[in-house]
């Protein structure tokens, strides 16, 4: 195994064995807010360079988008810290307790995970909300971001590392990878079993399928967010317009991203031009079935099949006519990935069947799929989407980062 690597485990794990109570823990996330508003300008530079090494290399138009960062995404970063900061601390929270017959006491108690290992693409806001959220659950955390954010990635891990020392607490609760050197990742996933208890992957289809093949340690994370929003024959035209162009067009790159509109085949007439054509006058080129084709006064591309099962990431949309919900729910039961799919209507039973009967891991209802995400649910970030079927499951925040015990406690009892 790499010494370098080696090292960071042990540096990891010693790390994961000093308990930080609430009070220290809170104090380190202030002093890192104050870090990185004090460090704005010199984060904004380092990310430049980064942009450019990014640019050189061909970076696709949708990680270059999640890789940027500006005074506005950092003031983003500084108010993710400070909900963070906010939150209740997850570890040592007693979520049950019994007393048996023969008078033993037992409490569940949440504990921290351990050593989690986060290996991600592009976005440098990863860094800063990963460091916050395992800090706050009081696990240490192995980063390990794409070479295209080398440079942003290291100062804000820096400026943590910073946060921790001044507050004399093992800075190496939050350590970053620091080589481009790929082989790395592969003894990261395949030989450090003794030292990380959990790996998160963060970014494209190929990262995921890697870590999944290689990890030799637990996973937690998505393939792809091939995202449904069905439009039910109970819909409110001019909700379904919004929110389908939100859904689709607010930020194309990120996982929660519409890929795939359904129509109830009762409203192709009346819902498929309005809504497609403010797709196509905001640049989105359509994908449409042979029904919708019919209907739709606009220009668009016939679907085939490998479009139902595409995650575009881009301005692009697969659309297809459903006979009924009980359709849509097979269709997206099919295709999708278990990560967010959205009903628009206005009947309630159609809502919490949608809602009931879909597989996905986040499931709504007159809603845009966008909002899949930990800040919007109030975790003040994620460290990931999951959409295994063994939990957790959505957006992964702090209280997703504990585990628990059972804490049995005895005056003298055996067992007869």
């Amino acid at each position: 195994m790499n010494n370098y690597l080696k090292n960071v485990g042990i540096n990891a794990k010693k790390a994961f064995e000093k308990k930080i109570d609430t009070k220290i823990k809170n104090k380190v996330l202030d002093k890192f807010a104050y870090l990185i508003n004090k460090n704005k300008f010199k984060i904004v530079n380092q990310n430049k360079k980064d942009i450019k090494f990014a640019k050189k290399k061909g970076l696709k138009e949708n990680l270059l988008k999640r890789l940027i960062l500006d005074i506005n995404k950092i003031n983003q970063i500084i108010k993710s810290i400070k909900i963070i900061r906010k939150l209740k601390d997850p570890v040592d929270v007693t979520l049950s307790q019994s007393i048996r017959p023969n008078g033993l006491k037992i409490k569940k108690v949440t504990i921290p995970l351990g050593v989690i290992g986060i290996i991600y693409e592009s976005r440098p806001n990863v860094t800063s909300d990963v460091s916050s959220l395992c800090f706050k659950s009081g696990n240490s955390v192995i980063l390990r971001g794409g070479s295209e954010a080398y440079f942003t990635n290291k100062i804000l891990a820096n400026l943590f590392r910073k946060a921790l020392k001044d507050n004399k607490v093992d800075p190496n609760y939050v350590q970053i990878i620091g080589s481009r050197n790929r082989k790395l990742v592969d003894t990261l996933l395949s030989k450090m079993e003794k030292y990380i208890d959990l790996i998160i992957p963060r970014g494209g289809k190929n990262l995921v399928k890697k870590v999944q093949n290689l990890s030799s340690v637990p996973i937690i994370g998505h393939l792809e967010g091939i995202c449904h929003t069905y439009i039910d024959k109970e819909a409110n035209l001019n909700s379904a317009i919004k929110i389908v162009h939100n859904a689709k067009l607010r930020n194309t790159s990120i996982c929660g991203a519409t890929e795939t509109i359904l129509i109830h085949e009762k409203k192709l007439k009346k819902f498929v031009n309005p809504i497609l054509k403010k797709l196509i006058s905001n640049g989105c080129i359509v994908y449409a079935d042979k029904k919708i084709k019919k209907v739709f006064k606009g220009f668009s591309k016939i679907a085939k099949e490998n479009n139902w099962s595409t995650e575009y990431l881009s301005s692009k949309v697969s659309v297809k006519s459903v006979k009924n919900l009980g359709d849509a729910v097979i269709h997206i039961n099919k295709y999708g990935t278990m990560h967010t799919d959205a009903i628009i209507t206005k009947n309630k039973k159609s809502a919490i069947y949608f809602l009931k009967n879909v597989k996905s891991s986040i499931a709504m209802h007159n809603t845009s799929t966008q909002f899949a995400d930990g800040g919007e649910f109030g975790f003040g970030g994620e460290v990931g989407i999951s959409t295994n079927k063994l939990p957790p499951r959505g957006p992964v925040g702090l209280n997703q980062l504990v585990s628990y015990k059972y804490e049995v406690y005895g005056s003298g009892q055996i067992r007869k």
